[in-house]
């Protein structure tokens, strides 16, 4: 039988070789095929209706129509409790729009939603934010205020006005940035953290686009405490040479907080001096340099035994507004070099890279100073448009932004706004931000310099003043031949800019966290940045806003446009700067470009004493040596005479460093000594007196080489009353009565601004830039002279 089986299965065998390869193929096609058409089949797929609502955890929703819902409250999360079980909401969760008002706290108009908060457990495709609150305690109070400000964060709408105002309309071209979500706040025990797992690199945080920002409650303790042990962490990890320098520079930023008692520890002056709160201040100085300065927002402080929790929500609204801006798109920058709260501001020229000199610090500068060569300045050369034929050419933007002057002006700090005006930070914000002091018009006349705006209407000016310090990049002209922008563009442009710059701040070492809230809401606005603000064709409406807002004015003119100023309406206080007493010694200061400069001089003193009636009127002069303080005091007092104002401002000048003074004939030779300026002022007052006309000398600020001298009229019941009533001044301007400058008359001056005193504000710290105090505050410095004083031998 197998014999005759044998030939079909051959032929079978032969059958399977020839079809095998063909059949497999045919095999796996199939697959193939089917297994494509149940994916696009799934792709297609028409989607089924959505489980109840009631069986979902509670979760954000976005509307169509840009509308959210938040859940009605979320809770802080701890290590211990990540992997809870959400229960399911009592009620509907809340609709909530940006404009939407509440039933029991009405939203103002000026309040913001709080930022979106995602519901724990929910996965997002989104950037979001997780916020980690960091604190440690002996007794348990500190954590109380953890779990408080967990729970406290975003739970209402921002009450603190934003500090930028209305920005323009973005275009369809340029759409908005995606806002970034807050998961809920993680609050940790440092205590009990293995602190390599936070401090040496960020914490683990869910999802690829979330990132992290730090919170830290610090105590401080006079006993040996858990906080001892972070502090050395934190050190061991700066300066470990195996790890990175900024290790924790993939945060998005970080914000510290202290408690302290003052009670316990009087020394405290300020942010300079004493214990209180050093822990916190070390560990926000730490944390500056392993961040690389990324602060959210200054260190905040508060009394244990006082005002611990009304500081600490004081602190937490403008963290949350700064949060907010952080979750918008806003980034904090690296700091670069900044290692301590010593680190100075030192004023740069932009082209040449030499400092401004302090003239408390001239006398080594003049020892050390070597006679510089002659070289060509790379400074754009000022330009003189009055040679415009008006007939012929087309009328055009004083700055254009494509011009080197534009260029030269923002290379210096300026905010260009508009075409014709501009901004800057004034040297003296920064100071008093960090608690270092204000200048001289805190101790004149009661203005805090970190609620004060430095701007001009117009950058165009008429003169060539050897000692200006804009190094000649501004224009000058005689008369007005450009476009002119509305003032309601150019104080909104100002004050944008002006804010803009304060919160490039908030990283910087040292900044006072109460000071920095208060810089976003202007005062005050000095008009005397750059240019002649009076040549502006619309200066009373320009001054006029600004008394509207309850920001009061300080406006300085250079004596050469009497046609403006004989319009000008009120001005909290009119400055006419009087840079000479005679006609050759101005010309060769001021430069003046009007050929009648002398007559325009003259007349303009004539108005400012028909106005002296109507406003506070200032004399300003600068003084430098080998220009205008030899044999002229007798002049000066014949033009004080001739327009009588209220006040005479006496200043040394301040030297730039910079080629185009040098080719201007001045030099650190040309600065003034505090000493000179003084007895130069008791001259002037004794000439003053003789003539019979009624100042004495009223207060001093050394620090910025200046003193003012008063009319009796402000010395009243004994003393000196040269402060503002900045309340009153606005209540009469609303009147719409007619008023004087003594109607608005201040409390009198402050003991330690009168004339003999100083005039630094005690409240704050000195801290000497340069010398063998470099770096020592001037408690210190005291301190080793008494030390040294009672020394043997």
């Amino acid at each position: 039988m197998a014999e005759t089986l044998r030939p079909g299965s051959l032929d079978l065998v032969e059958l399977w070789h020839t079809i095998r390869i063909p059949l497999i193929i045919a095999i796996g096609a199939i697959y193939i095929t089917v297994r494509l058409r149940s994916i696009f089949l799934a792709w297609n797929q028409v989607p089924t209706a959505p489980p109840s609502p009631s069986k979902l955890e509670p979760q954000l929703c976005a509307e169509p129509d840009g509308t959210v819902i938040l859940p009605e409250k979320f809770e802080a999360t701890s290590t211990s409790n990540k992997k809870r079980k959400l229960s399911p909401p009592k009620h509907v969760p809340k609709r909530i729009t940006g404009n939407e008002v509440r039933k029991k706290k009405p939203t103002k108009s000026n309040e913001s939603p709080p930022p979106v908060v995602e519901e724990e457990g929910i996965q997002t495709d989104g950037k979001s934010i997780q916020v980690f609150i960091f604190y440690s305690s002996l007794t348990g109070s500190t954590a109380k205020y953890a779990e408080k400000l967990s729970s406290d964060l975003f739970s209402e709408p921002l009450h603190v006005p934003k500090p930028t105002p209305p920005s323009t309309e973005t275009t369809d071209t340029q759409p908005a940035a995606e806002k970034a979500t807050f998961l809920p706040p993680i609050v940790e025990n440092l205590d009990y953290l293995d602190l390599d797992d936070y401090f040496i690199s960020p914490a683990k945080v869910k999802g690829p686009n979330t990132t992290s920002v730090y919170l830290l409650l610090i105590p401080t303790y006079e006993i040996t405490s858990p906080v001892d042990a972070f502090l050395e962490h934190l050190s061991e990890t700066h300066h470990d040479f195996r790890i990175d320098t900024r290790p924790l520079r993939s945060l998005a930023g970080f914000s510290v907080f202290g408690f302290g008692d003052k009670e316990g520890w009087p020394a405290e002056e300020g942010m300079g001096g004493g214990i209180f709160c050093g822990q916190a201040k070390e560990a926000d100085r730490w944390m500056s340099k392993l961040t690389g300065g990324k602060r959210v927002f200054p260190i905040g402080m508060g009394d244990v035994k006082g005002d611990a929790v009304a500081s600490m929500d004081e602190w937490r609204k403008h963290l949350e507004i700064a949060l907010n801006d952080l979750a918008s798109g806003d980034t904090i920058p690296e700091a670069t070099g900044v290692d301590s709260e010593d680190e100075e501001d030192v004023a740069q020229d932009a082209s040449t890279g030499e400092p401004l000199v302090d003239v408390e610090d001239i006398g080594n500068s003049i020892r050390t100073s070597k006679p510089s060569k002659s070289k060509k300045s790379s400074a754009p050369l000022a330009v003189d448009f009055t040679t415009t034929n008006p007939r012929t050419s087309k009328l055009k933007e004083m700055v254009p932004t494509s011009s080197p002057t534009h260029s030269a002006l923002t290379k210096q700090g300026y905010t260009i706004v508009g075409s014709h005006s501009g901004v800057k930070l004034c040297r003296w914000t920064k100071s008093a931000l960090r608690g270092r002091g204000s200048c001289y018009k805190y101790s004149f006349y009661g203005i805090k310099s970190h609620l004060c705006m430095e701007t001009t209407p117009s950058l165009s000016c008429s003169n060539k003043c050897v000692f200006c310090w804009r190094h000649g990049t501004n224009p000058v002209s005689t008369t007005w031949n450009w476009v002119v922008d509305p003032p309601d563009m150019i104080l909104s442009g100002a004050m944008e800019g002006h804010y803009k710059k304060i919160k490039m701040l908030k990283g910087v070492p040292g900044i006072r966290a109460d000071r920095f809230a208060e810089a976003f809401r202007i005062r005050h606005c000095a008009l005397s940045l750059v240019g002649e603000p009076i040549f502006y064709p619309h200066i009373n409406e320009f001054l006029s806003m600004l008394h509207a807002r309850h920001i009061s004015s300080f406006l300085v003119c250079n004596a050469q446009h009497p046609d403006q100023l004989a319009r000008l309406k009120y001005v909290t206080q009119l400055y006419v700067s009087i840079d000479a007493s005679n006609k050759e010694s101005l010309r060769r200061i001021d430069r003046p470009l009007h050929r009648d400069f002398w007559e325009r001089f003259m007349k303009c003193l004539e108005i400012i004493k028909a106005k002296k009636d109507r406003m506070r009127t200032v004399y300003r002069l600068t003084l430098v040596k080998g220009f205008n303080i030899e044999d002229e005091v007798e002049g000066y007092a014949d033009l004080v005479e001739r327009g009588l104002p209220a006040f005479v401002e006496i200043k040394g000048v301040t030297y730039c460093g910079t080629s185009t003074s040098v080719g201007a004939g001045l030099s650190m030779q040309n600065v003034p000594f505090y000493e000179e300026v003084c007895e130069f002022v008791k001259r002037l007052n004794e000439a003053l007196q003789k003539r019979g006309l009624g100042y004495g000398i009223a207060a001093e600020h050394a620090h910025s080489c200046c003193i003012l001298i008063a009319s009796n009229d402000y010395f009243i019941d004994g003393r000196w009353h040269t402060v503002i009533d900045y309340k009153k001044f606005f209540e009469l301007l609303e009147e719409g009565k007619e008023f004087g400058p003594l109607d608005y008359v201040g409390p009198p001056t402050e003991e330690w601004a009168v004339w003999g005193n100083g005039g630094f504000n005690p409240a704050d710290e000195r801290v000497y830039k340069k010398g063998k105090n470099k770096g020592k505050t001037a408690a210190e410095v005291a301190a080793e002279a008494v030390e040294a004083e009672s020394g043997c031998g």
